[in-house]
């Protein structure tokens, strides 16, 4: 992936319509990586907190990090990562499987008990984004401390829960509308987005984030 990073004398505002062209494909890359890295499903967390710190480095210092140190960092997270991969796929398929049952009518609650099941799936999508972002702050790894750390943000900033929840429904919009072969580029460009508005909100007192 390409360097973004431009000398101190030459600000943004050097930057046209080839840096923005670069940053969008450095962007779709990454997704296509991620997805290949996730096919395994075990490796899903994995492939998520290896992406979450390469934009995290992309995002600070404005250039993305070595492959090499990209790949021994997906190594490194392969086996924490696995109960944290299990876990998001029982809660995924428990709410999906909800989700279909109240739509198609099989379980009683009607259109109530489903915005309250959505807006339920979309809380916990918003904490899910803020827990990768928090993981690529500390360089892919320790997910029980990213955990807790976004924990605590949600209910300190409840705006920044919200706005995150928002970027993940987005995104799995979109997933839905676009060609499938587009959908790997959509991961890219949603780590990307998780990041720049996890980023828009100060950090609470007491809680530590990237």
């Amino acid at each position: 992936m390409a360097s973004r990073a431009e000398p101190a004398t030459e600000a943004a505002g050097r930057r046209d319509w080839r840096d923005v062209a670069r940053d969008a494909a450095d962007l779709a890359l990454l997704g296509i990586l991620l997805t290949l890295a996730a096919a395994p499903l075990l490796t899903a967390a994995a492939a998520s907190g290896a992406a979450s710190a390469a934009v995290h480095d992309w995002t600070r210092t404005g250039t993305w990090p070595s492959a090499r140190a990209t790949v021994r960092r997906f190594g490194r997270l392969v086996l924490p990562g696995v109960p944290v991969s299990l876990l998001t796929l029982a809660v995924a398929g428990l709410l999906a499987v909800d989700l279909a049952a109240l739509a198609t009518g099989r379980v009683p609650g009607g259109a109530p008990a489903l915005l309250v099941t959505a807006l339920v799936a979309a809380g916990l999508a918003g904490y899910a984004g803020l827990v990768v972002v928090e993981v690529g702050g500390n360089g892919g790894g320790r997910w029980r401390a990213a955990a807790r750390s976004a924990a605590r943000a949600c209910l300190d900033a409840p705006a920044r829960w919200a706005a995150l929840a928002g970027v993940t429904a987005l995104a799995a919009l979109l997933a839905v509308l676009v060609t499938p072969v587009a959908v790997p580029i959509l991961a890219g460009y949603t780590v990307a987005a998780l990041h720049a508005v996890a980023g828009r909100w100060p950090a609470p007192t007491g809680v530590e984030l990237p």
